[in-house]
């Protein structure tokens, strides 16, 4: 028998990644995503799994965000019982984004239902506290740098992607073959995060391509955010910063730090209106190997924001019409606090939404980025007047250059590579590079398409 390979998400689109390896009638997954976006790629999450939970064998996250980790708890409601492999940071991520994801869907639930603005009766949530508790049993960490042994005879050896705390390449050696999974990579030269680790050997390579059609510019993110922050402040009015909880959250916090420090708006408020961001943010200097602040660094970078623990400490950053900034999940305003900041200063032109990383195509961060009058929250159509901004260098996403340098770190040309996680035009537009600059073949990967990887039985 043959060693297979099936992407069952993560293929033409940059959510939902779910990649299967089969040999010998035994399946490894490698992460396990929700779909975000365009409403038919969310109804793909409500979808029966491609294949039986139950038969999957073992799973490796590469990193704990929800577009590769938050279906494990409707996987296991739906029967699989085995070890989920990741780092250490992965699984005490994982631990805060599943809750939350949950709470966020049990929540969303009961408020279409009372607030009837749902076409169906009752609305029910994708999954429950209870089936994210259940998944999190399964987190099995495991060191970077060490060759781990599966039951089903695979090894797998995981190295810093340089994405996110904890974010990881995943190589697997199966049935005589080697296949290295890039999940998503980070920056090189990132202050906050390691560069990517290099991989010098494969037979196939899986690599993602967010910003496979495009760099990043140039500039100071540090100076551009300082200079957001100053107008808007000196125009009376308010900084909403979308947040991805885990990174680019933190280094935001940094940034803002550094700021401070050299003198500017030493009066702001900062706010961090999220609990998901704030145990995150908790967590940095319990991982201090896993990214490059010193621990004084880490401290100073945590306490520069008030934190806002609960809803009454929410609301009342809301109320308050003083200049401020406040960062609040989550990143593509898919749900969470910062649909509420957004509906209160969203329609005033004097305050600013800031985005700091990628917006799926089809969410509501994509339309407001785009130049949407409106947009729907909670049932109704909510205007949006204020200054949008946006800063596309403090992405935690490798650009289309950074991706080439990763891939040229490979001393030996894989027989294959195979190009998932992106929109198609990025995906096109990097498989089309490897091509024609490091001359592999190289292939955009078709959704649920089975690819042979040949191998030894």
């Amino acid at each position: 028998m043959t060693l297979t390979l099936t992407s069952l998400g993560g293929a033409g689109t940059v959510t939902g990644s779910r990649h299967l390896l089969e040999c010998n009638g035994q399946r490894l997954l490698i992460d396990c995503g929700l779909f975000q976006g365009y409403k038919a790629l969310r109804e793909r999450n409500w979808a029966p799994f491609p294949v039986d939970p139950a038969s999957i064998d073992a799973i490796v996250l590469t990193h704990a965000h929800i577009d590769h980790s938050g279906y494990l708890p409707k996987l296991v409601r739906e029967g699989y019982r085995g070890p989920v492999f990741c780092s250490s940071a992965t699984k005490d991520l994982c631990g805060i984004l599943l809750r939350d994801s949950a709470y966020i869907s049990e929540r969303d639930a009961e408020r279409a239902n009372r607030y009837r603005y749902t076409r169906h009766t009752p609305a029910k949530p994708l999954y429950t506290i209870a089936d994210a508790e259940a998944a999190i049993e399964l987190l099995t960490p495991i060191e970077f740098h060490q060759d781990i042994h599966l039951a089903i005879g695979a090894d797998i050896h995981l190295r810093r992607a340089g994405h996110i705390l904890g974010a990881s390449t995943v190589e697997v050696r199966w049935g005589g073959k080697t296949i290295v999974f890039s999940g998503d990579l980070g920056r090189y030269g990132d202050p906050f995060m390691f560069d990517p680790e290099p991989v010098r050997k494969a037979d196939y390579v899986v690599v993602e391509s967010t910003y496979g059609d495009r760099t990043h510019p140039k500039v100071d993110p540090m100076e551009q955010l300082g200079e957001v922050i100053d107008r808007t402040v000196r125009r009376g009015g308010t900084i909403i910063i979308p947040a991805f909880a885990v990174g680019r959250t933190q280094l935001i916090l940094y940034h803002i730090w550094m700021l401070k420090k050299a003198g500017q708006f030493q009066n702001v408020a900062i706010y961090l209106d999220s609990p998901m961001a704030i145990n995150a943010t908790e967590l940095l200097c319990a991982h201090l190997e896993d990214h490059r602040f010193a621990p004084q660094v880490c401290k100073e970078t945590c306490s520069i924001a008030t934190y806002a623990r609960d809803v009454e400490a929410s609301k009342a950053i809301t109320q308050d019409q003083m200049p401020k900034v406040v960062i609040a999940a989550s990143g593509m305003v898919t749900g969470g606090r910062v649909l509420h900041h957004i509906q209160a200063f969203g329609g005033d032109r004097k305050n600013t939404i800031l985005f700091a990383g990628y917006q799926a195509a089809g969410t509501r961060g994509d339309r407001i980025l785009k130049g949407a009058n409106t947009v729907k929250m909670f049932g109704h159509d909510v205007h949006i007047g204020a200054e949008i901004a946006n800063l596309p260098a403090l992405s935690a996403h490798a650009d289309a250059d950074e991706l080439m340098t990763w891939l040229d770190g490979f001393e030996t040309r894989p027989t294959r590579a195979f190009v998932v996680h992106g929109e198609p035009d990025a995906s096109d537009a990097l498989s089309a590079r490897m091509q024609d600059e490091l001359g592999w073949r190289s292939d955009v990967v078709e959704s649920e398409k089975t690819y042979d990887l040949g191998g030894n039985m």
